[in-house]
């Protein structure tokens, strides 16, 4: 049996490749993939089975372009999961905490280890372009007295080894995934969907929309808004509620939904993730 390949953004190491082998297990074939939308056409044009895209961190918000790629493309989400960031000083022999002067990482993993770098003023942060890819500029031109900050799977794919692990300020630091698959599968344990649509620019538009959840006690998860290209100060809503379009309340409630916008598309009924 071959197996599956999944697309993601970022080189090897990433955290959404550590991310994948959480959900998925080992027995993956990964394809790095340079842009987010690179790794949406991977799939669009079956270079990979799956993608797998962050859509939110605990910290950071929201990835809105992810948002938008959903809505620019024919994918549906099958699976999520939700990783713990770790971020780890990663660095090859030679280098200590001692002698280290430079830090390399994405400006976002710079950002979320403040306290690490107050207690040690002497290192320079630098912003990179991606947090694997910091280890795998190490790797290849072994700046001396150089550092990174990324994944533990990182330091494994490049031959680096941790100095120091839990850089970040807080713990509580988890970024959610999803996983993107051509075919749409609802299993008879999915419990949780994702949906998008736009409403008439009109008073009690969206009071209309969501009533059709309240009126059933379903429970809305997360919503977000995104800009109606083309339409000024028009917007796209995304929203996760908890249900399974096969069951009624949630059957239901996009029918009465359908009526009431302008557009509506379910993107995906899957199993929630574990907190």
């Amino acid at each position: 049996m071959s197996k599956e390949t999944v697309a993601f953004q970022g080189e090897r190491g990433a955290f959404s490749e550590e991310a994948a082998y959480k959900l998925l297990g080992r027995n993956i074939q990964v394809l790095p993939c340079e842009t987010f939308e690179a790794a949406f056409q991977s799939v669009v044009k079956k270079k990979a089975s799956l993608c797998l895209v962050p859509i939110e961190n605990t910290l950071a918000g929201s990835i809105y372009e992810n948002y938008d790629l959903l809505l620019q493309n024919d994918l549906h989400i099958v699976k999520e999961v939700n990783l713990r960031i770790v971020h780890n000083l990663i660095a090859f022999p030679g280098t200590t905490l001692r002698n280290l002067r430079r830090v390399y990482s994405h400006p976002v993993a710079l950002a979320q280890c403040g306290r690490f770098f107050r207690s040690h003023s002497k290192f320079e942060k630098i912003p990179f372009y991606d947090t694997a890819g910091s280890v795998k500029m190490l790797a290849e031109k072994r700046p001396p007295n150089s550092a990174a900050i990324a994944s533990r799977i990182a330091a494994s794919v490049y031959g680096a080894r941790i100095l120091q692990r839990h850089l970040e300020d807080h713990h509580e630091n988890f970024t959610r995934f999803l996983l993107l698959s051509p075919k749409s599968h609802v299993s008879p344990r999915a419990n949780k969907v994702s949906i998008v649509f736009s409403t008439p620019n009109s008073p009690g538009a969206l009071y209309k929309c969501l009533s059709v959840f309240a009126l059933r006690d379903i429970d809305l998860s997360k919503m977000e808004s995104r800009p109606l290209r083309g339409r000024p100060w028009e917007y796209f809503f995304y929203i996760d509620f908890v249900g399974n379009v096969n069951k009624p309340p949630s059957r239901k409630a996009l029918e009465h939904l359908a009526e009431v916008t302008t557009f509506l598309r379910v993107l995906g009924c899957y199993e929630s993730a574990r907190r």
